[in-house]
Parts: C-alpha cells; structure tokens; sequence
C-alpha cells in the first residue's frame, strides 16, 4: 500500500515552507521516527520525522523548493516491499512559489489542510488507533508537542492520520491564523515592497533570500505601513545594577550560573507590565486584548535573521530562573532546535544591541504586539547622584508603542516604571 508524505504543519499557524533538504533517497528504509527531511519555515529550520515504517519510493519535491503549501504531496512510501511508482503529477502551479525544474510539484488544493484525510468512497470507515497501542504512542509528534504545550490529554482521541494515527486536525484547536486579507478594507493592505534591480557596472552578488528573511521583510514592513508607531525614551542609572548583579553573580557562581544584564531587563520588563497592565495589551480590530501575563520575547540575532524566544511569565520568575531559561533558549535558536512553542506568543518584546556599542536603539514593533524595549549600551558620563554631578554609568531605553491600543500617557507610566525598576534594583529581585 502507498503512503502518501505531506508537507507537514510545524506550528499551528504554517501554511507553508521550504523544503530545505532531503536526508533520505528513493529506495531508503526507514523507521516511525526517522529524520527523513529538513523543512525550513519562516521561524527556524525543523525536522521531519516520518511517522510509519517502509521504503521510500518516490521523492516528488526537489530540496530547496521555496513556498511548498502545508498538505502538499512531497513523497510517496512503499510498506511491505510493495513497488509503488510516483504518482501521476498534473501541470505543476507556480503560484506558491518557484517549483524546481527537475521534479515538479503536485498543486494543493485552493484551501490546504495539514490533516486531512482523503475521501476514497463516499462512506469511509473512520481510522480508529489501535487499542495495542497507547494514543500518546500513536500520535504524530507535531500533535505530542501542541497537546504537551497546550495541555490536551490524548487518551480519549481517535485518530484521522494514517493507520489510525493522531494528527493535529484531531486535537480540536481553533484557526490560529489571522483574519483573511480580503475580509479587510482594501485601503488597509500593506503596499507591496518595490524591489530595485542594483546599479549598472557596480560588482555586485545577489543571494537568493531565506524563508526566514522574507518573513521578515514582510512582517517589518506591514508593521511600520500598518501599525502607528510613537516612541519614548528614558535614561537610566545603572550603577546600583551593575554593583547589585556583581554581588549576586558572585553568590550564584559555586551554582554555575551568570546574571547578565539582558536578564535584569527582561524581569523588568515584565514587572513593569504588571504594574502598568494597559501597556500588556494588543490591538485586535473591533477589540482590545488585555494580559494577565507577560511573556516576554527577547530578539537573538542567529545566521541569516532574528528570532524571538520566549521567557514565559517572566515576572514570577527569580532574575536565575530568566538566567538560565534565556542562555538555554539564545543556544537552542543559535543551533537551530528551537520547537514551535519556544518562539510562539509573546506579550511583549525586547531587543537589546547595548554588547555591539549602539548608543539607542528605536526597534520596529514586532507584530501582533504592541510594544518593544531597545536597549542601548551603558555609557559613563556626567549625572546628577545624591545632589551632585558626578560621573554615572547610563543606559538609553527607546520603547517602540503601537498608538491603536497604548496612549501617550498609559506610555510613558510604563517607561517610568521600567526606569524605576532598574535605578532600584532591589526591587526586582525582592
């Protein structure tokens, strides 16, 4: 019997990826948990892991084709040494994408669904999951990943996958992606970017753009056309900070771990969206969402782009909590292993380039948030202390606010509470 691979959903928002690279070829066994390709969204490059065992016998998606829609067919596998040809292709759409000469593409259909169980007869038996079998053990692992970030129990599903196995149409979530663009008014469409061929006579490479690099072009650009950005600026003492950090560093130091300065930001961060609750809020149309939580996205500049991690409930968290969630999370994107809960979400986020020398920093919000920090670096220069002038260790803060859901006001008590928190360190660690 053929199997039929698809282009999986790696997140609950993927609608399509880049097959960045085969790690199997036609004719390969391979095994329920397999690593057979490497699919490259616009957050990280991840692994696909085949789900049934067989021989791999036909490979219709040529690696390092961009834009393969989410239940696109991108191989066929043969179980008990069955000889299954490829399956007939119809004239390759280009639409998606650019499909590879060599291997054409077999078109999705107009509205793809990462799950869905094709239609032999109009009256299909439904798959149930074996009962030899538990249904953690019978589920894929994109469904394992969402129902441990999400907390579903699977026990009680029955499975639409092949042989009866639990994909992520059965877990029941609602659409986590946004509203249709053709359910808004046109007037509000971002302009498309122009795209400039480069001067005449000036040596010149031009490399092909990643995923990961047209998301965000895409993305920055629709927030700075769409979104009303204004900004407000605070500079901040941090010599109470850096002397605090340098005592605590010195405690935590027999435990392994080191308090960077990034993590007093983070906490400070989200200690000051407690306080200030309508700055943790997020413009959505006809309503304003309001947070109970801040979760905090910190940019980690990684090849070929920026991702944003996240540090959940960042206020409850002890400054060594933030320490060690954050250097975990900056190698994990680093080395490109980062899952779809790590970087999803985000109530909040924060760029800091204060290590490279930037004196300030105006970051661009990162949607669908409503508010970003820049850091800067920490600059020695005269201050007013305890009524005289002296020299002071300063730092510039640049918040970035989407005018739709924070006022000037709402603003600027949130940037004076972040000011406080770091000027007053004890605060945040007591």
């Amino acid at each position: 019997m053929a199997l039929e691979l698809k282009m999986p959903a790696l997140s609950p928002t993927m609608e399509k990826g880049t097959l960045a690279r085969w790690l199997v070829a036609v004719g390969d066994e391979v095994k329920s948990g397999d690593v057979i390709a490497e699919i490259e969204t616009d957050k990280a490059t991840m692994e696909f892991e085949a789900v049934d065992e067989g021989r791999i016998a036909s490979l219709t998606v040529a690696e390092g084709t961009d834009d393969v829609p989410v239940g696109t067919i991108i191989a066929t596998m043969a179980e008990d040494g069955d000889e299954v040809a490829a399956p007939p292709v119809p004239e390759a759409s280009n639409a998606g994408g650019e499909a590879s000469a060599e291997v054409p593409i077999a078109p999705p259909s107009a509205t793809p669904e990462p799950a869905a169980v094709p239609v032999a007869d109009p009256a299909p038996t439904p798959c149930v999951a074996p009962h030899t079998e538990s249904q953690a053990d019978n589920a894929t692992p994109l469904a394992r990943r969402i129902a441990r970030f999400k907390g579903l129990s699977l026990h009680s599903l029955k499975g639409s996958g092949p042989r009866g196995k639990i994909v992520k149409a059965d877990l029941g979530l609602p659409s986590m992606l946004p509203p249709s663009s053709s359910a808004m008014p046109q007037m509000n469409a971002p302009r498309s970017t122009p795209a400039y061929d480069p001067p005449a006579g000036v040596p010149v490479e031009s490399v092909k753009l990643t995923t990961m690099r047209k998301t965000i072009a895409r993305r920055l650009s629709e927030s700075k056309q769409t979104v009303p950005h204004f900004y407000l600026a605070v500079r901040c003492n941090l010599d109470p900070l850096l002397k605090l950090r340098s005592e605590l560093n010195a405690s935590l130091a027999p435990r392994g771990i080191k308090l960077s300065v990034n993590d007093f930001m983070i906490k400070a961060l989200a200690m000051a969206l407690v306080e200030v609750p309508d700055a943790n809020v997020q413009f959505g149309g006809d309503v304003l969402h309001r947070f109970s939580r801040a979760d905090v996205s910190m940019a980690v500049a990684i090849e070929g782009g920026l991702i944003t991690p996240v540090i959940r409930d960042a206020a409850s968290l002890s400054l060594s909590a933030i320490a060690k969630q954050s250097k975990a999370l900056a190698s994990k994107a680093r080395n490109g292993k980062l899952e779809p809960e790590d970087y999803e979400g985000g109530t909040a986020s924060i760029s800091n380039l204060g290590m490279f020398g930037i004196d300030e920093m105006v970051p661009v919000i990162n949607p669908p948030q409503a508010l970003i920090l820049g850091i800067g670096s920490v600059i020695e220069q005269p201050w007013k202390v305890d009524g005289e002038i002296s020299l002071a260790k300063i730092m510039s803060a640049t918040g970035s606010f989407d005018h739709r859901a924070i006022d000037g006001a709402v603003a600027a008590e949130f940037m004076a509470a972040f000011r406080t928190l770091l000027e007053s360190p004890l605060l945040i660690v007591g």
